[in-house]
């Protein structure tokens, strides 16, 4: 583990958050033409940092900034189950998070915090300092800041243009469209991120910046030569790498207003990699005979049919699924659901069978996909609220998972949400740079998203509470 410098006084931290940065492309790819990412590796440490499962941006940055598990945190995507009917599902809103984040723990020691995009932050809870809420925001009309004068302030500094906490279209077929939101927000939020760098006290800054998730799953397909749409020479070629330059611009000015008392840490909350297809999981279910419908679904117009759409029978139903970036499944049992089928005594049975016939799904060629299903008891340290029983990566997160019906074959090229060409990949990045100590770029092995809130409590002198489950990059 990276040995770090034992100051005389505890440093500043600046955190460059960059929701799905990826390794790959910071490291190795694209590394010589962002010098300033550069420059904070070569001076420094970096490698890759594992996420939480799943890896997906909710509950990602909770697991990050809180150091628990998706299981403690109680949460297990931006959509969980309510209770246990079939249909109550609920948003996993800033309300959710019901464990301290480092920035809190921070604010109760008196250490004066900015935290700027951080997800889950809306609703908006005071800060000892000042915060900006994130993506799951409904609208900038809401109080989304801390005070909540704020935002008169970013009004003015921005000469009456809207702040934009996420774009607002992205999954958008009309790709200049789809740059021109992207470039306009980051633009925006790095105005306002300078100004409160340089004209409000701080001890600890954070930010997350969105469009680099967007970006990917905007623009994939144009950049990766392994994609299955790719086309050399198309203008979109080069446009994650120019945004990423982008980015790297904007960070050097923010760096150079950093005196040597900063540490400076880049995150991200999972990586990305190439999407090839999906899994229609509820189709597959029914086709299994899991999943038992009262009638055929029947497609009309180009809109797939979304689940709570279709008539289930409840009493006939094994098991259904939820789609997005991996596939949640929901066993329908005895005593837990209104009409559960599976009794109690034969719960790990069926579920063994069901997770080891979905690994067995071929891609669309006959050949081995390559999943994995996870059980929540095993993954992490405690369940709380409802969990999926099982959660499943297909294709190691080449494909999604669609639940959707109205498709010919449980394999579609198509998304049922709209244009995307990324899943998410489990290695996200860290860098971190300290002006005082020259660490040589060395290769930082073994972290996890969960070391985060240690780490940063470690440097700056405060003590790590006991249930905090990741470690503290150590001294």
């Amino acid at each position: 583990m990276l040995k770090f410098l034992r100051r005389k006084q505890e440093p500043k931290v600046l955190v460059i958050g960059l929701d799905c940065g990826d390794p790959v492309l910071v490291f190795d790819q694209w590394r010589d033409e962002l010098p300033n990412l550069r420059r904070l590796m070569e001076a420094g440490a970096y490698g890759p940092l594992t996420s939480s499962i799943p890896c997906i941006t909710v509950p990602a940055w909770s697991s990050m900034t809180s150091g628990k598990d998706p299981g403690v945190l109680g949460f297990y995507g931006f959509r969980n189950r309510a209770d246990y009917s079939y249909e109550n599902m609920s948003i996993a809103t800033g309300s959710a998070v019901l464990e301290p984040r480092v920035w809190e723990l921070l604010g109760e020691a008196g250490k004066r915090v900015i935290v700027v995009g951080v997800p889950q932050t809306y609703p908006v809870k005071p800060a000892n300092g000042y915060l900006i809420s994130s993506f799951l925001t409904p609208s900038v009309q809401r109080q989304y800041t801390y005070p909540d004068e704020l935002r008169d302030e970013i009004d003015r500094l921005l000469g009456g243009r809207e702040y934009d906490i996420d774009v607002h279209q992205f999954r958008t077929e009309n790709k200049d469209f789809l740059l021109k939101q992207i470039y306009e927000m980051t633009e925006k939020r790095f105005i306002v991120l300078k100004h409160l760098l340089k004209n409000k006290p701080w001890d600890f800054f954070m930010f997350v910046e969105m469009g680099v998730d967007r970006i990917h799953h905007g623009l994939w397909q144009y950049m990766d030569s392994t994609h299955a749409r790719y086309e050399p020479g198309n203008p979109f070629q080069d446009a994650i790498k120019e945004y990423y330059q982008y980015i790297d611009q904007e960070l050097g000015e923010m760096l150079s207003a950093l005196d040597d008392d900063t540490v400076v840490m880049v995150v991200s909350d999972h990586g990305a990699k190439r999407m090839d297809g999906g899994i229609c999981i509820n189709e597959w279910l029914r086709r299994e005979g899991y999943l038992v419908l009262k009638e055929e679904p029947v497609r009309e117009g180009p809109r797939p049919i979304p689940f709570e759409k279709v008539e289930v029978d409840w009493e006939q139903t094994t098991a259904w699924g939820a789609g997005g970036y991996y596939a949640r499944i929901f066993l329908n049992i005895q005593g837990r659901e209104p009409n559960g089928l599976i009794p109690k005594a034969d719960y790990d049975k069926v579920r063994d069978e069901l997770a080891a016939a979905i690994e067995t799904i071929p891609d669309h060629n006959g050949n081995a996909l390559n999943t994995t299903c996870f059980r929540p008891e095993v993954v992490y340290q405690d369940v709380r609220n409802i969990p999926p029983d099982l959660i499943i990566y297909l294709g190691d997160l080449h494909w999604r998972s669609v639940g959707s019906f109205g498709f010919d074959s449980i394999y579609t090229f198509e998304n049922d949400i709209g244009p995307d060409d990324a899943n998410h990949a489990q290695e996200g990045m860290i860098i971190y740079y300290d002006p005082k100590q020259n660490l040589g770029g060395q290769r930082l092995d073994g972290a996890q998203l969960m070391d985060f809130a240690p780490t940063v409590l470690h440097l700056m002198r405060q003590p790590i509470p006991e249930d905090i489950q990741g470690k503290a990059i150590q001294l």
